[in-house]
């Protein structure tokens, strides 16, 4: 696990952008598809926005996927398995690297034929407490003519990167603008953020 953990860690030191092909498990990946799509088809889901609690605006223009927040207290063994891995992972980041992260907060996000998110960074202008986001992606079998790549914007080097099953990606929230783009095929991906209060 800790093998993991230092590959995503590793590739964010050299690049800034943190990349493991195998932070997700198959089982576990495979797990949390399959509450994800069971929650989405009883309609648990909501239209997700931009902004915080203070200022939350939904425009279908700008972001267009829908989301639903992990929280341990819905008891759901596929969510606790995968917050224990990000307990986990947040032990050794603050053990090797000093990040003093306290916090953290996590959704499901589903993003249906044609949707997309346009270019933003993470962190809000009022709050500043999101230090890092992370996401890890649940789609076996993907293509590229799928669509759906997140495009990180870096001056002179932007990167798309393939929303394959297992993949996880991990940067800094204030610093690289990203964007989805417009997927032809169900995307689906655990996305959140680690946070210092």
């Amino acid at each position: 696990m800790e093998n993991d953990f230092e590959v995503l860690i590793s590739s964010f030191l050299k690049t800034k952008i943190g990349l493991s092909n195998h932070f997700l498990q198959t089982r576990l990946a495979n797990k949390l598809k399959t509450n994800l799509l069971e929650l989405f088809d009883n309609k648990k889901f909501s239209k997700a926005g931009t902004g915080n609690a203070e200022f939350i605006s939904q425009d279908l223009s700008v972001r267009s996927d829908s989301i639903f927040w992990l929280d341990r207290k819905h008891d759901n063994k596929s969510e606790n398995e995968f917050l224990d891995l990000i307990d986990e992972f947040v032990r050794y980041l603050n053990m090797t690297c000093f990040a003093g992260i306290t916090s953290y907060e996590f959704h499901y996000s589903m993003y249906e034929k044609g949707a997309f998110y346009q270019k933003h960074l993470d962190q809000f202008q009022n709050n500043s407490n999101r230090k890092y986001s992370m996401i890890s992606y649940l789609n076996d079998n993907w293509t590229e003519a799928d669509g759906g790549q997140l495009l990180i914007h870096q001056l002179g080097n932007n990167q798309n990167i393939d929303p394959t099953q297992g993949k996880t990606i991990f940067f800094k929230s204030d610093e690289l603008e990203h964007e989805v783009l417009v997927t032809n095929a169900r995307r689906m991906s655990v996305t959140g953020w680690l946070k210092s209060s």
